[in-house]
């Protein structure tokens, strides 16, 4: 079949696949009108997309190896753009993304910018060479690049090591998200939902590998669209009355920035804001007394519990007494940890609302210029995470040749692009309901997707609205949102129909399998191909290979499924947490692989793991949640931004040792020379 009548069948399909999407939006608008129950609606959402997915699946499943590695090379552009899209637009982007700009107002941005930038490097250093090498994994480029006299396998070892630990962190965050949207849109316990999610993303990669995920991530990226810009156009319309927000919102914007004026003067909400700034110093002043005061606490605790029983507290009383007893830090340096935690929360809400149009808001000239900074070096580790991450670059081994390969990353950059320029909007609709409609409600009478979210997890709740000053009102600095749930609660929040609240939970447990099975099948296929076939077996028969790559992807899955449920910190610092290591330990081999001639083996050895170990130090010595102290800080960097440390030291160590050791073999030039010729 000719690639022009295999382009037009394609076409055919996708555009039917559509208009049947289409269809069942207004079906189930329909049944809802009618007083189809909201859960079935919910369930029918669900069913109908993971049946899609699967069905997608089965009729892809493949044991040829050039099938189920890179989709047989012969994926169109226009297509492998809409995959690769899908496999970008992760949880992070679609649930979390918006939320962001939501907390973070202007700052937010870093991410799009970093992104979107981090293509235009794989367009110019990455992509196009990728596809003229002509294999099929990220380790492998660099073991034939930098191979040494006798083989390539020092640098391979390494690249697979950090290939699967870059990988694995990145595929527990969208593991987390699907997890979130199956307990919220099917009523089963936040662990169960992520099993479940996981049975949909096996289903997919286990049997077709990256055929099967390939012509599903095309399915999920239509999904995608319609869930992302369908609620934006409602919402634009009945504010300001046009339906194309990217455009449109800034009146929106206006509107807020006044409103946030009003709320940084009101009484109430200084008052607020004290009670909070109370509640930090006497935390402060529990840490200045360790370890008596943990010792003092924990008696405190139990007398606490011991009093309500003999005097026969409420039950809900004695629970939540026992739970603070269960909860409370087991030693004085598990309690210095979380009261440094506690006493940040209350700090920030004991803050004025970050103005949403104000670049690096801050009380000081001084505190803006680290916001400042932070915002820079969280741009330059996306930009150079995005060039670096072995499941997007594996993508553009999939199209039948160079030429395509580059129309690939335009259509990419195109259909992410729709989505980019919608998230600001949603970001400012969704603050503009909240200000207007929660905020200065009655406390007693808060509007059910409150509680709907706060119980979906009760250790850690989703949503939080405590009347701290017994005014009965609502307060905007005793509202917490958790940024995760603004795009999932969008709907619910702007009170439109139900059906509207299933299409967006169809639409980010899209985007969550679609970027979940990219990562699951990027880290079997280094295993597989790289250990298993390159160092292990080299005799192994095609088959072999297929079966021992699905059998891993199995074993991880499992794995990362486990790590999600343990819920290891919010989406977007997952995410950000691997793009730092992913610009720390692959960029600067892959863009002096292909730009600078002298680079050896010593030399790509000592970059990855010079660059990734940097950014492992100061993860660990600057993140609570891992130990670590925000006083550990180098020039006040957040650790989400690590890599802007691991990049220079990698490519330092990179020339440094290359230069100190013997050139090249000249059989890895004679590559070099090959893919860089035009």
């Amino acid at each position: 079949m000719s690639d022009k009548s295999f382009f037009w069948r394609l076409v055919r399909y996708y555009g039917w696949y559509t208009v049947g999407f289409i269809a069942l939006l207004v079906v189930l608008a329909i049944l809802e009108q009618e007083g189809l129950p909201r859960t079935w609606i919910g369930y029918l959402f669900m069913f109908a997309t993971v049946v899609l997915y699967a069905g997608i699946g089965i009729m892809s499943r493949t044991s040829d190896v050039s099938e189920y590695y890179v989709a047989g090379r012969r994926v169109p552009g226009l297509f492998n753009g809409m995959a690769t899209a899908a496999d970008w637009i992760s949880a992070a982007t679609f649930i979390s993304l918006a939320g962001g700009l939501y907390l973070q107002g202007f700052d937010g941005l870093a991410y799009i910018i970093g992104w979107t930038g981090g293509y235009c490097l794989v367009a110019l250093l990455i992509a196009p060479y990728l596809r003229k090498f002509g294999q099929y994994t990220i380790p492998d480029f660099l073991a034939a690049r930098y191979r040494g006299h006798s083989s390539g396998n020092p640098v391979r070892v390494l690249a697979v090591i950090a290939t699967v630990l870059i990988s694995f962190i990145y595929v527990v965050a969208q593991i987390y998200g699907v997890g979130l949207i199956t307990s919220r849109f099917t009523g089963v316990d936040f662990s169960v939902g992520i099993f479940l999610g996981l049975a949909s993303i096996l289903v997919c990669s286990f049997l077709g590998g990256m055929r099967a995920i390939t012509w599903t991530q095309v399915a999920q990226y239509i999904i995608i669209l319609f869930a992302y810009l369908i609620p934006v156009v409602l919402l634009s319309t009945q504010h300001t009355h046009s339906p194309l927000a990217q455009v449109s919102y800034g009146t929106v914007l206006t509107q807020i920035t006044d409103i946030e004026k009003k709320f940084d003067a009101d009484p109430k909400e200084i008052q607020v804001r004290a009670m909070f700034k109370a509640k930090a110093d006497a935390y402060d002043v529990r840490l200045r007394n360790l370890p008596t005061s943990w010792d003092q606490g924990r008696i405190e605790t139990q007398q606490y519990l011991e009093k309500l029983k003999r005097n026969n507290g409420s039950l809900i009383e004695i629970r939540a007494a026992s739970r603070a007893l269960s909860n409370y830090p087991k030693t004085p340096e598990e309690a210095e940890r979380t009261w440094q935690q506690e006493k940040a929360g209350y700090l920030a809400r004991a803050e004025p609302p970050i103005p949403q149009a104000t670049p690096f808001a801050a009380a000081s000239p001084e505190a803006s210029d680290i916001k400042r900074n932070n915002f820079l070096a969280l741009v330059f580790c996306l930009m150079l995470g995005t060039a670096a991450l072995p499941h997007i670059l594996m993508r553009y081994y999939t199209t039948p040749s160079v030429q395509e390969t580059r129309k690939s990353v335009f259509w990419t950059l195109f259909f992410i692009l729709l989505i980019y320029l919608t998230v600001p909007a949603l970001a400012v609709l969704v603050k503009y309901y909240v200000y207007t409609s929660l905020v200065g409600s009655d406390y007693a009478h808060l509007p059910e997707w409150v509680s709907y979210w706060a119980n979906i997890d009760k250790a850690h709740p989703l949503v939080s609205i405590t009347d701290i000053n017994h005014d009965g009102i609502v307060q905007l600095s005793e509202i917490v949102l958790d940024g995760d749930i603004i795009v999932l609660a969008t709907p619910e929040i702007a009170k439109l129909p139900y059906y509207i609240s299933g299409l967006v939970a169809a639409g980010g447990l899209a985007a969550a399998l679609s970027t979940a099975d990219g990562l699951l099948l990027t880290i079997s296929n280094a295993l597989s191909h790289d250990v298993y076939y390159k160092m292990i077996d080299p005799q192994a028969s095609t088959a072999k290979r297929v079966t021992v790559s699905k059998l891993l992807l199995l074993v991880v899955a499992l794995l990362a499924a486990y790590t999600a449920s343990l819920k290891p910190g919010d989406i977007l610092s997952m995410v950000g947490a691997a793009f730092s290591l992913a610009a720390s330990a692959l960029f600067p081999v892959l863009a002096l692989g292909v730009l600078w001639k002298r680079g050896n083996q010593e030399g790509a050895m000592a970059a990855i793991v010079v660059g990734f170990a940097t950014c492992v130090y100061y993860m660990l010595h600057t993140y609570p949640a891992l130990g670590g102290s925000a006083s550990g800080q180098w020039f006040h960097i957040a650790p989400m931004a690590a890599g802007v440390f691991g990049v220079p030291a990698g490519l330092l160590a990179l020339v440094v040792v290359s230069l100190l050791t013997p050139p090249p073999d000249p059989r890895a030039l004679k590559l070099l020379d090959q893919i860089r010729a035009p």
